[in-house]
């Protein structure tokens, strides 16, 4: 589903990403570990447009998406819930909601959409008239990841959802994950919880200070030792 080949990302003089390379299949939970600063942030953010590779190649459902503008990678299926959340806080709930199916021509498949998404998160459903920076960080966590499922995404780019967040909300926020992967989209999670990645995932990469160290089987990984010490604080 996603083929990325040797890409180099620049900040100015500053090399973030260093000849990345990755794959991710159909149906698949991917997650990127690595420490802070490693490049998983800049890795998303050039997956969904907002940073240009300056060299490799980036393919989704076998067609070069690198050049696209951010909306056109948007309308080939590709959603990213940025760091952060960003919702829009003057807006209401459903407003967000709606704002993420704002490029889509099936309107008359807009409110059963909706519907789906409250039945995933009915907290939102219940604050649905409230100003989204009214929310707790919980609650902007499952609007920032129903918006993004509001465009109707084969592949969702998650970037940290569990940051910030209590232990139990944290298992509730994998929990939906797993739910929304088994409902058919595909994901590429970026997480700081490796431990909690690893447990939902398919297949991981490890990122350090811009290149791929390491990939393989989830389960492995996290039975590894090494992985153990460095990346699950020696669980």
């Amino acid at each position: 589903m996603l083929n990325v080949q040797e890409i180099n990302v620049f900040y100015g003089n500053i090399q973030a990403l260093k000849a990345v390379s990755l794959t991710v299949e159909e149906g698949e939970i991917v997650t990127l570990i690595g420490a802070n600063g490693a490049g998983k942030t800049t890795l998303l953010k050039t997956l969904s447009g907002l940073l240009r590779p300056k060299s490799g190649s980036i393919h989704y459902m076998g067609e070069p998406i690198q050049s696209r503008p951010v909306q056109g990678i948007v309308k080939a299926g590709i959603s990213h819930v940025p760091e952060g959340r960003r919702v829009f806080a003057n807006m209401t709930v459903e407003e967000n909601l709606e704002l993420g199916a704002y490029l889509r021509k099936d309107k008359g498949n807009i409110k059963q959409d909706l519907l789906k998404v409250y039945d995933l998160f009915p907290r939102l459903n219940e604050r649905k008239k409230q100003l989204s920076g009214t929310l707790s960080g919980g609650e902007q966590q499952m609007l920032a990841i129903g918006r993004a499922l509001m465009t109707k995404p084969k592949l969702l780019l998650l970037d940290e959802p569990s940051m910030g967040l209590a232990p139990l909300l944290v298992k509730q926020i994998f929990n939906i994950i797993e739910e929304i992967n088994k409902d058919g989209t595909t994901i590429l999670l970026v997480e700081q919880n490796a431990n909690m990645a690893l447990s939902i995932a398919n297949r991981a990469y490890v990122i350090e200070t811009g290149t791929v160290v390491l990939s393989g089987d989830a389960k492995e990984m996290q039975n590894s030792d090494e992985i153990k010490e460095a990346y699950l604080g020696g669980l």
